[in-house]
């Protein structure tokens, strides 16, 4: 299926995007009362307290020139409207300051098209701050005037974390598109000129490994030595590290999982997976998410399903950083995604 073709098809996906979310919460229902699945809570048997907060994590719009079939932000061309506006994105780099926040991972949709990014960066940047960009890479191709980001990112020292499928062509653009694969291609070779993914350099870039379906993903340190190999044998390309993140069943994931009949039987995969000893080192114990309207998230996954904070600070226009370093995690059934087999972050493995 084509770019076009899936961006209609997804259109009608994101009109019942509602639905799918509740269909969600009906399913979780079933399972406190058919006891199919056991409660993420009960399974843990106690509540998960933050540790401190390293990372501010902040979606700053779900505006994208993709559509993955895998993307739990539900993210698009057609997601105009939810962008993080100037305002916002002042009020969050003043607590950053206020804080001395050491991280900033800034995530989408594809957040270079926000149009207040630039400043963003430069301005968290001369905060001190470290800058993460979540970036698709195929943004670097998509329009001219995002060809110079390579340098941009280069001159600020931001730290790329970018999606690629797999080092083929047919399993990457299945996932992501027709024409990712060779956009991604050519964008991580632009990388490399500026010094990106080199030993030496300082300048980080990292790649994420996601399944393309209803399975966990394999061992981080075999995929990520297969990646290096294949990479810089078929095109002289390199990377510093790559994290396989397990998907978690909400949004255009939950739907795959819906329709084609793998909802249960990857539930199950997932519980009997758990492992406790992935609890310590859960994203959400060191992280704030914050969505582009200004809201406040224990994750980004939570945030997709509008799992605000267990606290009174809810909105950065209330921030209050005790309060939120005294909440309890919210917890829900998908949290069983990142605790299974070796865990799941955004940034890999856990144990």
């Amino acid at each position: 299926m084509g770019v076009k073709q899936k961006t209609k098809s997804l259109k009608r996906t994101n009109h019942a995007l509602s639905d799918t979310f509740m269909q969600l919460q009906v399913l979780n229902g079933k399972e406190m009362v058919d006891h199919k699945f056991e409660q993420f809570s009960e399974k843990v048997g106690q509540q998960i307290k933050p540790k401190s907060v390293d990372i501010f994590q902040l979606n700053i719009g779900k505006l994208c020139n993709q559509t993955c079939a895998h993307c739990h932000v539900d993210a698009g061309p057609d997601r105009k409207v939810e962008n993080m506006d100037r305002e916002t994105l002042n009020k969050c780099l003043q607590i950053i300051k206020a804080y001395e926040i050491p991280t900033v991972d800034i995530t989408g949709g594809a957040p270079e098209m926000n149009p207040h990014f630039r400043w963003f960066v430069e301005a968290c940047t001369e905060a001190g701050a470290q800058v993460i960009d979540r970036c698709n890479l195929t943004i670097i191709k998509a329009n001219p005037k995002y060809a110079d980001l390579p340098q941009f990112f280069a001159k600020h020292n931001v730290h790329i974390v970018s999606s690629l499928p797999y080092f083929t062509k047919t399993r990457t653009d299945n996932q992501r598109g027709d024409g990712v694969f060779e956009d991604s291609i050519a964008a991580l070779k632009m990388l490399n000129e500026v010094g990106y993914g080199k030993e030496g350099s300082g300048l980080q870039l990292d790649l994420v490994f996601n399944p393309s379906g209803a399975f966990l993903p394999g061992d981080q340190a075999s995929l990520e030595a297969e990646f290096k190999r294949q990479l810089k044998r078929r095109f002289d390309i390199e990377f510093n590290s790559l994290f396989a993140i397990t998907n978690l069943p909400v949004s255009r994931f939950l739907d795959y999982l819906l329709e084609s009949g793998n909802y249960e039987s990857y539930m199950h995969e997932l519980v009997d997976a758990f492992n406790p000893n992935t609890i310590d080192g859960l994203m959400c114990r060191n992280t704030l998410s914050v969505s582009w309207d200004g809201y406040i998230y224990d994750c980004d996954f939570n945030q997709m399903l509008d799992l605000k904070v267990d606290a009174n600070s809810k909105h950065i226009d209330d921030f209050d950083m005790d309060a939120l370093n005294a909440r309890s995690i919210v917890l829900n059934q998908h949290c069983y995604g990142c605790t299974a087999g070796a865990g799941s972050s955004c940034g890999g493995e856990i144990v």
